[in-house]
């Protein structure tokens, strides 16, 4: 497979990355005291350098922001210098590494909220889903509907938390607005009734998002920014196409680094409802990720019929840390144990092997 260009170089933005293959942001619960993530994590991450792009898991941008238990943050200096120890890790083996921002809204729980408030959301309306909390999964608490005047205060959170990951060593930032959470939450109908300026129209209910993205933007260079959305997965919505076709032109127009699709239901069909990614593609323009259930096959096929310039890959990053190589030697993969997916210790995150580590036993 050597002469396959899912392994050549690419650009992106201002950094060039060794291959087209991106880790996915993956959940992991193994944050420290105070959010932090700790050595662990370091040697996670930098087991799986190889990666033309590593998206790391979600960091909570404020407490508030927070919905599973043992998630790290990006809002605070000991959060800040722990991050730093993954970065330095990641760019000693060579690798590239944006910090997902994440505000899970709704999808929260009271025992996660600053004084056990309830989570917030543009609308009063719960969410049909459950969350890890207390060391099990729980139902979502009911939120409540932001005011007008705190919105403000979540889109600094944001920025605020852009250049926190800067000063952690990240080479830039990916804004979730995708699986359900807050972004997500008011672009679709489904979760927003507003009637304010953040809700009701297809332009309305695409503000939050784009003035996030413009805010973290500013602060850290659209160059360094992505996004990440899934246009049918989570929450329904009346009007998919077209609204996510003007967040996807309007995220071109800002000339950010990419758009990250999670194509269909995540972990699951791409073809769940009618949508055309093509369409979202030429609408954005510049560099697309194509997300859910990719293997070497369909990512292969797609990038030759020039449908997508990235491939994000997940769960077959826990259990091969060397995914890269393997899919390039035709090594099979490493099989998942999924009890060992959320929280724990090094069981299940540093201890799959690689190639070279197997061949040595």
């Amino acid at each position: 497979m050597t002469d396959n260009a899912l392994f050549e170089p690419y650009k992106l933005g201002t950094l060039t990355l060794a291959n087209r293959i991106v880790m996915a942001p993956l959940t992991r619960n193994r944050a420290g005291p105070g959010f932090v993530p700790g050595d662990i994590a370091a040697k996670y991450y930098s087991q799986r350098a190889t990666a033309g792009l590593i998206i790391s898991e979600g960091a909570q941008i404020s407490q508030e922001g927070q919905g599973y238990q043992d998630t790290p943050g990006i809002y605070t200096q000991a959060q800040i210098a722990g991050w730093r120890k993954v970065t330095d890790a990641v760019h000693a083996k060579g690798g590239r590494i944006f910090l997902q921002l994440w505000h899970v809204g709704r999808v929260s729980h009271v025992d996660l909220q600053p004084n056990a408030q309830a989570p917030v959301a543009p609308s009063a309306i719960k969410a049909e889903t459950k969350v890890f909390v207390n060391n099990a999964f729980a139902d979502v608490s009911e939120p409540r509907a932001l005011e007008l005047d705190e919105i403000q205060g979540i889109i600094a959170d944001f920025r605020r938390a852009a250049a926190n990951a800067i000063a952690a060593g990240f080479d830039g930032v990916e804004v979730h607005g995708a699986n359900g959470y807050l972004l997500e939450q008011f672009i679709k109908d489904g979760s927003n009734t507003r009637t304010d300026a953040y809700g009701g129209s297809i332009e309305h209910r695409a503000r939050m998002i784009l003035e996030v993205t413009a805010a973290v933007a500013a602060e850290v260079g659209a160059q360094r920014t992505g996004v990440r959305i899934s246009p049918v997965n989570a929450v329904t919505s009346t009007d998919s196409q077209a609204q996510f076709n003007y967040i996807a032109e309007k995220l071109g127009q800002m000339d950010i680094a990419y758009l990250h699709v999670v194509e269909g239901a995540r972990s699951g069909p791409h073809d769940v409802a009618p949508f055309d990614y093509a369409e979202l593609r030429a609408k954005f323009g510049n560099t697309y990720i194509a997300n859910n259930g990719y293997n070497l096959e369909r990512a292969t096929s797609r990038l030759t019929k020039g449908e997508a310039d990235l491939f994000s890959f997940g769960r077959p990053f826990i259990a091969n840390p060397d995914l890269v190589e393997r899919l390039k030697t035709a090594v099979p993969l490493a099989e998942l144990n999924p009890a060992t997916i959320y929280g724990g210790g090094a069981e299940g995150y540093t201890d799959y092997p690689s190639i070279a580590a197997s061949s040595r036993a």
